[in-house]
C-alpha cells in the first residue's frame, strides 16, 4: 500500500468531520437564537407569575400578545407612519450621501472643506439641533423627516467616501496608462470597488433611520391618529397602558430587525457572486 492510499482514509474522516461541523454551524446559527429568546420569554412570564408583578407595571407575554392583537388598527397604523419617515429619511440619506461622496471622490479639496460639517452634523445630538428644526420647518412631517435624514446619513456618506479611496493604487494606474477619463474610471472600476463599503454602511443608516424617526416623533411630541409608534408609547406611559406600550415596542424592534434582514439580504444578492465577503467559505 502506498503512502498516498494509507492517507486517503485520514483525508476522508477529515472532510467528514469538517462537513459536519458546517452542518451544525448552520443549524445552531438558527436553533440558538430561537432558544435563548424563547427561554427569555419564558422568564419574562414566570417573573411576573412568581412576583405577583402588576399588568400596568409588567405585563405577560400573552397580554402584550392579545394587545397587539386587540389594538393592531392603531398600531399597525402608527406604524406605517413611522415606516414612511424612516424609508424616505433612508432613501434622502442614500441619495445625498453617495452624491456627496462622488464629489469628494473627484476632488480631494471639496472633500477637505465639506466633510468636517458633516462630521459636526453627525455628533451633535438630534435632541439638541430639533429645537431649531422646529423653529425653521413648519411641516410636521418635513421636520420628522429631516431628522431621520441627519441621524441615516453620515454612515452612507462616510462609507461611500471610504470605499471610493480604496481602490487599489495600480488598477488606477492601469485605467490611466489605458486613457480613461476620470468619470470612466469612477463608473467602472470605483463604483464597484466601493460597493461592499456602500452597501455596510447601508445596513448602519437603516436602523440609525428608523431610530432618527422613532427620536423625532418623540422629541415633537406627535399626537393624533396620524401619529407614529413613538406617540403611541408615550401615550400609553401617560394611560399607564403598559400592554400597549410594550406592543409597539415589540413593532419597533421587529421592524428594525426586518430593515436589518432585508438590507442583509440585498448585500448578499449584490455582492455573492463577486466579493470575498459574501462568497460560501469552506471550513
Amino acid at each position: 500500500m502506498t503512502a498516498v492510499e494509507r492517507r486517503t482514509p485520514e483525508i476522508d474522516q477529515e472532510e467528514m468531520r469538517r462537513a459536519r461541523r458546517l452542518q451544525l454551524e448552520r443549524i445552531g446559527r438558527w436553533v440558538l437564537p430561537v432558544a435563548i429568546m424563547a427561554l427569555a420569554i419564558w422568564l419574562w412570564d414566570r417573573i411576573c407569575v412568581w412576583n405577583e408583578i402588576p399588568q400596568y407595571i409588567l405585563p405577560r407575554p400573552g397580554v402584550v400578545v392579545r394587545t397587539l392583537y386587540s389594538d393592531a388598527g392603531l398600531l399597525f397604523g402608527s406604524l406605517l407612519v413611522t415606516l414612511k419617515i424612516t424609508l424616505l429619511g433612508l432613501l434622502l440619506a442614500v441619495i445625498g450621501g453617495v452624491g456627496l461622496s462622488v464629489l469628494f471622490a473627484q476632488s480631494k479639496w471639496v472633500e477637505m472643506s465639506f466633510f468636517p460639517f458633516a462630521v459636526v452634523l453627525q455628533v451633535t445630538p438630534i435632541v439638541a439641533i430639533f429645537p431649531l428644526i422646529n423653529i425653521y420647518v413648519d411641516n410636521q412631517t418635513a421636520r420628522l423627516l429631516l431628522c431621520a435624514w441627519i441621524v441615516a446619513f453620515f454612515p452612507t456618506l462616510s462609507n461611500t467616501t471610504l470605499g471610493l479611496n480604496s481602490v487599489d493604487r495600480n488598477l488606477r494606474d492601469l485605467f490611466r496608462l489605458n486613457g480613461a477619463t476620470r468619470w470612466q474610471e469612477l463608473w467602472h472600476l470605483r463604483l464597484p470597488a466601493a460597493m461592499p463599503y456602500f452597501l455596510g454602511g447601508l445596513k448602519i443608516a437603516g436602523g440609525l433611520s428608523l431610530i432618527g424617526a422613532v427620536v423625532a416623533e418623540f422629541v415633537a411630541g406627535a399626537s393624533g391618529q396620524s401619529s407614529g409608534l413613538a406617540s403611541r408609547i408615550i401615550e400609553a406611559g401617560y394611560r399607564l397602558n403598559a400592554p400597549r406600550l410594550f406592543a409597539a415596542l415589540i413593532l419597533i424592534s421587529l421592524t428594525g430587525i426586518v430593515i436589518f434582514l432585508l438590507l442583509s439580504l440585498l448585500s448578499h444578492l449584490l455582492l455573492r457572486r463577486w466579493h470575498e465577503s459574501a462568497l460560501e467559505r469552506e471550513g
